[in-house]
């Protein structure tokens, strides 16, 4: 077993490595849809529901590909992809704190009118009124296949491997700074709420002892955004944000407080 995959600098390396591999699977992927559109200016092809869903794919595919390109040994166990302490109402409300964090901070971004910037707006504009085989095939490349690439290469790869030498806490912030740093666009406003949101999925890594829980929550949350979103059923109007806000924090204290409570799992392999 080649020790090197696991200490910090080759872990922070291969971060690199898959930044690199998204460029290039982007790169690859903005050539083929100018051959399709070849009269189509590549702007408005990225601003479309093949240019996003291509978008999405590449970077899920760069994140993977770098994993199995670089890192040795492909050992589930290391990644957490195996049960950990986790029952049922833990993955319920892990699933649950999720969605309710989301949501906060999705009415925050509005009731501050930042909700209009950045790649998120786009994303919005892109998937309003998407219905049939289009929305089906949002929900399975912008929900399944990005949330659980996300977290095999994030949770499952970085912060595991970093735990074996650093603190939790130290791995979770680090990871998160990494996973948010994937997210940046000209608004940072992506960026911040995904430094939140991957605070949180390091968290319930660490208190469960395993990434499956993490997916199920990336998974979850995209797809009902996903849907949310096609659908039209985003909150309107200050008051609603505002009672979004309160409830939804509430709602996330309530259950990060649930799956704080998990009994400790085993701890995780050390390397020599």
């Amino acid at each position: 077993m080649d020790e090197r995959a696991g200490r910090p600098w080759h872990v922070f390396a291969t971060y690199l490595a898959a930044v690199a591999g998204i460029f290039a699977t982007t790169s690859i992927v903005v050539e083929v849809l100018r051959a399709l559109y070849p009269d189509v200016p590549t702007l408005t092809i990225v601003s479309t529901l093949p240019g996003l869903l291509a978008g999405s794919l590449a970077a899920s595919s760069g994140l993977l590909l770098t994993l199995l390109l670089v890192v040795r040994p492909l050992d589930p166990v290391r990644f957490r992809l195996v049960p950990g302490g986790e029952t049922g109402s833990t993955l319920a409300a892990a699933v649950l704190g999720l969605l309710a964090l989301g949501q906060a901070l999705d009415s925050l971004t509005v009731l501050l009118g930042l909700d209009a910037r950045g790649s998120l707006q786009l994303i919005r504009q892109v998937l309003e009124g998407t219905t049939g085989p289009d929305l089906f095939g949002a929900v399975v490349v912008l929900g399944v296949v990005a949330g659980a690439a996300e977290e095999i290469f994030f949770r499952g790869y970085m912060q595991s491997r970093l735990r074996e030498h650093w603190p939790p806490a130290a791995a979770v912030l680090a990871t998160s700074a990494a996973f948010a740093a994937l997210h940046v666009d000209v608004s940072k406003v992506h960026m911040v709420l995904a430094l939140a949101l991957g605070l949180y999925l390091g968290f319930v890594a660490e208190t469960t002892g395993s990434t499956l829980p993490c997916i199920v929550c990336h998974v979850v949350n995209n797809v009902i955004y996903t849907l949310q979103t096609a659908l039209g059923l985003n909150l309107i109007g200050r008051r609603a944000n505002v009672i979004a806000v309160v409830a939804g924090t509430a709602v996330f204290l309530a259950c990060a407080r649930w799956v704080w409570r998990t009994p400790a799992p085993a701890p995780p392999p050390t390397s020599a």
